[in-house]
């Protein structure tokens, strides 16, 4: 590993809890592949205390950005001072850039790291049908990235049905080309019986204790499953996925992509 010197990009990742988190290992390891000076730590904030974080990141003038994760995503969004457009759109921010005088850029990789681990797995999302468990911050990064990567349809499930409401109005007026649908509670079978992919968009899973996301009854061995979740590596509802004959996706798959883009982002590589 290369030294950390006075000289080093600091990068600093928000989380609380921050015990699961894996994607610094995986950042780190591609920011030392590509030659640079530069590494993320994980640093516990909870959220009461994430605008005065936030703000001292202003002032520290070694600190390149932030990464943004459960369960602070929707917050920040509200909270930087300039949004990319995908992050604006989105209502989610997972990084943030501090600018040379001090101000909060956002922008949001989940939904392009998602689809690009899709394909890697041998997951083309043109002309399929999709069912999304979880609108929050990666859900909804995730719904953005499906519908404009050309899902025929994608249902929307949360615990909150408002919030899966406002969110497939969003994305009716911003990619009208896709059919979106919020399954009433006694359709869900149905849903998921038609469905070539489920996607697990909420934090379930992380603890051996959680129960599944949504009642796999419906769920057919021609669906594919992928999850969020990066630890376990097979939560529980990839082991019962693939008991069932379904191709799965790990949580891990959507964060490989997103390192180079990263650095990118942070100005660190040439774009």
């Amino acid at each position: 590993m290369t030294p950390i010197t006075g000289k080093t990009a600091i990068l600093l990742m928000l989380a609380d809890p921050v015990a699961h988190i894996r994607g610094t290992a995986l950042i780190n390891e591609t920011l030392a592949g590509l030659g640079l000076d530069a590494v993320i730590l994980p640093l516990h904030v909870r959220p009461a205390d994430l605008g005065t974080v936030l703000q001292s990141v202003r002032r520290m003038q070694n600190v390149a950005g932030l990464g943004i994760t459960i369960p602070h995503k929707v917050a920040a969004w509200s909270l930087v001072d300039a949004l990319t457009p995908v992050a604006q759109r989105m209502g989610a921010t997972n990084f943030v850039r501090r600018n040379a005088d001090g101000t909060l850029t956002g922008t949001n990789t989940d939904g392009a790291g998602f689809v690009a681990g899709l394909r890697t797995n041998g997951f083309a999302p043109a002309g399929k049908r999709a069912l999304l468990v979880g609108t929050g911050g990666v859900g909804r990064a995730i719904a953005f990235a499906l519908a404009e990567a050309g899902v025929e349809s994608l249902a929307l499930m949360n615990r909150d049905r408002g919030k899966a409401e406002a969110l497939a109005q969003d994305l009716r007026a911003l990619v009208p080309g896709c059919a979106v649908s919020v399954p009433a509670p006694g359709d869900t079978a149905a849903a998921l019986a038609g469905a070539d992919l489920l996607v697990n968009g909420t934090s379930l899973g992380m603890a051996t204790e959680d129960p599944l996301p949504l009642d796999l009854s419906g769920l057919t061995a021609s669906c594919t499953v992928a999850e969020v979740v990066v630890q376990p590596p097979m939560t529980r509802l990839l082991t019962q996925a693939a008991a069932r004959g379904c191709a799965v996706i790990p949580g891990a798959e959507m964060l490989k992509p997103q390192p180079k883009l990263v650095a990118e982002f942070f100005g660190l590589v040439p774009g």
